[in-house]
């Protein structure tokens, strides 16, 4: 199992749920990925859900959160590590983006800040102290992977480029094109044009993958259990994937790797 015990700075460290139901996201996530949950309590953010891999002893894989106002949709939040969260705030500040929660520190877990891009997408910092991350990635029921979907993908490559320092590199995978963004000689993430699968309100979206053994039979169990399918399971060159919204409204994706040594593809030139 490849477990982590942290993330370099432009990484991916960590994913949250925002549920306006938090029930209802308890059993669809545990009874689709297996996952356990317990609570803890903390006087900055209150009452905070934490996933793990298994058991309370299991791995993290993300948090969750209860929205106040019931009325309000469900949503994944994609944490990028930092080591230097006042520059990556002016860099986001710089490039066209905002500032939508100003720095905090969660207990003794670690320091957040939450940001907007230049095209809508919610995404947050994370300055790890205890919690460095997830406790595991890259593996069944873990996130394995982050993706941007935008209409100007020449603007999201403008703005990500000058908050972290990401390299865009072309893939074939999907047309027009697809993009994956690396760190060094790592990719980091992936972007795609918006088409016809996504909500017509235009705004850019970040979206988690979670790996799944078998890509059909998580989408039909996903629908079983209240998911709504909104891009059915479709194979590209990395793997079989597809797209769902979960019970609540947020947007997640599910994965099955046609290579499971995902870091020798993550590591591809």
């Amino acid at each position: 199992m490849p477990e982590m015990n942290g993330f370099p700075p432009g990484f991916a460290s960590w994913v949250e749920l925002a549920s306006s139901d938090l029930e209802a996201s308890r059993d669809f996530y545990c009874e689709l990925f297996g996952w356990y949950v317990y609570t803890l309590t903390a006087a900055e953010v209150g009452d905070y859900d934490v996933f793990t891999l298994g058991d309370v002893q299991g791995p993290e894989i993300g948090g969750m959160f209860g929205l106040a106002d019931g009325s309000q949709r469900s949503a994944w939040t994609i944490f990028f590590r930092t080591d230097d969260l006042p520059a990556r705030l002016d860099a986001v500040r710089e490039a066209g983006g905002q500032v939508l929660v100003e720095p905090m520190n969660v207990a003794d877990l670690g320091r957040m800040a939450q940001c907007v891009d230049s095209q809508g997408a919610d995404f947050a910092l994370w300055v790890p102290y205890n919690l460095k991350g997830a406790g595991v990635v890259d593996e069944p029921s873990a996130m394995c992977w982050v993706e941007l979907a935008c209409p100007d993908i020449d603007e999201a490559r403008r703005f990500y480029g000058h908050v972290f320092g990401w390299k865009a590199v072309d893939r074939p995978y999907t047309a027009p094109t697809y993009t994956n963004w690396k760190v060094g000689g790592w990719s980091v993430a992936g972007m795609v044009s918006m088409d016809e699968r996504w909500p017509s309100d235009g705004l850019s979206r970040w979206t988690p993958y979670f790996w799944v053994t078998d890509c059909d039979a998580a989408a039909a169990r996903a629908a079983e259990l209240g998911a709504r399918v909104r891009m059915p399971p479709a194979d590209i060159e990395p793997g079989r994937y597809s797209i769902l919204t979960d019970p609540t409204g947020a947007r997640l994706a599910i994965f099955t790797p046609a290579n499971a040594d995902l870091r020798a593809v993550k590591e591809a030139p």
